[in-house]
């Protein structure tokens, strides 16, 4: 193994980078749901939440920056989702299971709707739930964060909007 060096760390071994709870600079955005799909609003914003945009992500920490989703009433089902979806609740109790079309509850409760299909896409543990509260999610376009100076949140692809 004559003359072969190892260049990047002239012989020292090189560390994997792991961040400290001190490193964490969370930023605000505001994302539109006007006529954006569900789905497709969930996975930005989930992303978002975790941390997996920067550079500095941990998987075992709680990374991820505020999300505030305006406009949650005019978000768009693609397909027929609307009649054919069901959210599903149980009480806890025997025969306590009531089974909402996904249509009727948002238009009864748009920002409950945007909510459960963010949360489904983080965590299932105490991370996620930790995650979940970054999370503001408000029916129309007024939202009380203004004096975060939260930074807009641009689609890129034109196909995440229902046109």
């Amino acid at each position: 193994m004559q003359g072969k060096v190892d260049t990047r760390s002239e012989g020292k071994s090189v560390r994997t980078y792991s961040p400290k709870p001190g490193d964490v600079v969370r930023k605000w955005h505001v994302i539109d749901a006007q006529d954006v799909v569900l789905g497709r609003l969930a996975t930005h914003a989930a992303v978002l939440l975790r941390g997996k945009h920067k550079p500095t992500f941990a998987a075992h920490m709680d990374m991820g920056d505020f999300v505030i989703v305006i406009n949650a009433e005019k978000v768009a089902l693609s397909g027929s989702k609307s009649t054919q979806k069901y959210a599903h609740q149980h009480s806890g109790f025997p025969g306590g299971l009531t089974s909402t079309v996904y249509g009727d509850l948002l238009v009864k409760y748009p920002t409950r709707a945007v909510e459960k299909a963010i949360k489904g896409m983080l965590p299932k543990n105490t991370l996620g739930r930790a995650m979940a509260t970054k999370l503001k999610v408000y029916a129309g376009s007024e939202h009380p964060h203004a004096a975060q100076a939260p930074t807009p949140y641009v689609f890129e692809q034109v196909s995440q909007i229902l046109k």
